[in-house]
C-alpha cells in the first residue's frame, strides 16, 4: 500500500544497545534491540531486534547475531544499513517520497564516522539526513529550553557511550563522550564473576543481573539473585547466588569514571554557567543511568543536587523529534 504525501520526517535514536524510532505527528513507534542476525554464507539478514537479540551467544557456527553498533558509532557499516532499511520499511511502509531523517551522534565523533552515519541512513531510503547531537536532544527530551542564555548540564548514559554537555543557547558550551556506559557495566560483571566464583556468564546474564541486582552506592538492605553458568574448573553448568554488595564492587570502577568525567567538565565550565548549574542541578538521562544509586553516588561526589529525567530511555529520541519540527530552520544549515 503507498502511502501519499511527502516523505514523513523521521527521528532516530540510533543507539548502541537499542534502536528506537520517532514519526513526526505520530510519536515513539518503535524500539528494538540494535542486533541483527545475519547468515555467514550467504550474506542474507535472518532476524533484526527483539528476534535477534534472542539469538544472541545462541547460534549455530553459521549463523552469527552481532550488534552492527559499537561505542555510539558504528563498527559493521552494511549490517547497519540493512538494520536501517528493516526500521525504515517497518515504521513508513512503501513511500513514494523518501523521509526526512534526523538521527542522534555521539557528541565527539569524528567526521568520518558521521559519514558513515549519513551515507547508511541515504542508502536505507532517506531523502535528506541531519544529525544532532546526543546531549542536546537529550536535553530537549527531558524538557529543558535550550534556547536560553544559561547553562544546562546533562549526563546522557547510553549502551555504548556516556555524553555529558553543558548546555547554553542551543549549542554545547563544554561537552565530552567517553566509551563507558551500559555495555561497559554488563563487561565489568561477567569479568568480576569470572575472577571471584571462577564461573563465565553470557552478556545477557549479565545484563540481567545489572537490571535487577546492580548498584552503585550501598544499599541498605542486601538483595540477590540466582545465575547459571558455566563453572571454568569443571567445564559444568552451575548455579550461583549473587548478592547486591557484589554488584557494587564489580560496578563501582566503571561508575567512578562517569563521575570523573563529569567532573573534568565541571572544571572546564564558565564560572557563570557553573553558577547556573548549582542552581538547576544536573539532568541524568538514558537508560544507563537507571543502575541503583548512580544519582546519588554523583550527587555526593559533585555536591550538585542530580535528577533523573521523565522517560529515561526514551529522552534522546522524544528530542530528536522536536528538533524535527524546527527541521525547515535547519534547511538552511544543515547536512546533506
Amino acid at each position: 500500500m503507498f502511502k501519499f504525501g511527502f516523505g514523513q520526517d523521521v527521528g532516530i535514536d540510533l543507539g548502541t544497545a537499542t534502536v528506537i524510532v520517532y514519526v513526526k505527528g505520530k510519536g515513539i513507534v518503535l524500539r528494538e534491540p540494535s542486533v541483527v542476525a545475519v547468515d555467514n554464507i550467504t550474506g542474507e539478514v535472518l532476524a533484526v531486534g527483539q528476534e535477534a537479540r534472542r539469538m544472541l551467544g545462541r547460534t549455530p557456527g553459521n549463523i552469527v547475531a552481532t550488534r552492527p553498533l559499537r561505542d555510539g558509532v558504528i563498527s559493521d557499516y552494511t549490517v547497519t544499513e540493512k538494520m536501517l532499511k528493516h526500521f525504515i520499511n517497518k515504521v513508513c511502509g512503501k513511500f513514494i517520497f523518501a523521509p526526512r531523517i534526523m538521527i542522534c551522534i555521539p557528541s565527539q565523533v569524528t567526521e568520518v564516522e558521521k559519514k558513515a552515519v549519513i551515507d547508511a541512513a541515504t542508502q536505507a531510503g532517506a531523502r535528506k539526513v541531519y544529525l544532532i547531537e546526543e546531549p542536546i536532544a537529550a536535553a530537549i527530551g527531558a524538557g529543558i529550553d535550550i534556547s536560553k542564555p544559561c547553562g544546562n548540564m546533562v549526563v546522557d548514559i547510553g549502551g555504548g557511550t556516556t555524553d555529558i554537555a553543558v548546555i547554553s543557547l542551543g549549542g554545547s558550551v563544554v561537552n565530552t563522550s567517553l566509551k563507558v556506559a551500559g555495555d561497559k557495566f554488563d563487561e565489568y560483571i561477567v569479568k568480576y564473576i569470572k575472577k571471584k566464583h571462577n564461573i563465565m556468564i553470557g552478556e545477557r546474564t549479565a545484563e540481567d543481573l545489572k537490571v535487577n541486582i546492580g548498584c552503585v552506592y550501598p544499599k541498605i538492605q542486601d538483595t540477590e539473585m540466582d545465575i547459571r553458568g558455566r563453572d571454568l574448573v569443571t567445564g559444568l553448568p552451575k548455579t550461583l547466588t549473587v548478592h547486591s554488595s557484589e554488584m557494587l564492587e564489580a560496578l563501582i570502577e566503571p561508575a567512578m569514571m562517569i563521575v570523573d568525567a563529569v567532573h573534568s567538565v565541571l572544571e572546564r565550565t564558565p564560572p557563570e554557567l557553573s553558577a547556573d548549574i548549582s542552581d538547576k542541578g544536573i539532568y541524568m538521562t538514558g537508560g544507563g543511568c537507571l543502575v541503583d544509586g548512580l544519582d546519588k553516588l554523583l550527587q555526593e561526589k559533585t555536591g550538585i543536587n542530580v535528577m533523573i529525567a521523565q522517560d529515561t530511555v526514551s529522552c534522546v529520541a522524544l528530542g530528536t523529534g522536536k528538533a524535527l519540527d524546527n527541521l525547515d530552520v535547519l534547511e538552511g544549515k544543515s547536512s546533506r
